[in-house]
């Protein structure tokens, strides 16, 4: 991997993956929402 260009992709990428692995652990509760559902709705 080449790595990031700027400091802000680093941490938007970073904080994507944490919020990815705390869904898949169930960690944030669901309400019967896929697990896409949930990070598209963290995401917007």
């Amino acid at each position: 991997m080449m790595g990031f260009k700027a400091f802000h992709s680093a941490i938007a990428t970073v904080a994507g993956i944490a919020t990815a692995h705390m869904i898949r652990k169930a960690q944030i509760p669901a309400n019967g929402a896929s697990a896409f559902q949930i990070f598209a709705g963290l995401a917007a």
